[in-house]
């Protein structure tokens, strides 16, 4: 199971990647994954608005919406089972 990180320690790490402190470097001083590091740079640029691609913004309302038109599909097949 993937370990979890504070939000605080994620920033901390893209802190010090966008102040030039190159992401192998950093990766290994604060002991984690080399690609863990660079999905989180990559998705705090895509937040920022520097990359394109889904921000987590984007992404929670996605969830969001999703989750709610499968609520309202499941009452209406309630609703038309009832009107039966």
């Amino acid at each position: 199971m993937p370990r979890a990180y504070p939000p605080e320690f994620r920033a901390r790490a893209i802190a010090l990647v966008r102040a030039g402190k190159p992401q192998k470097q950093t990766a290994h001083e604060l002991d984690i994954h080399p690609v863990t590091l660079s999905k989180w740079v990559k998705q705090d640029r895509i937040d920022r608005g520097e990359a394109p691609g889904v921000s987590n913004t984007e992404s929670a309302e996605l969830r969001a919406a999703r989750r709610r038109i499968r609520e309202l599909k499941t009452e209406l097949v309630i609703v038309r089972q009832a009107a039966k």
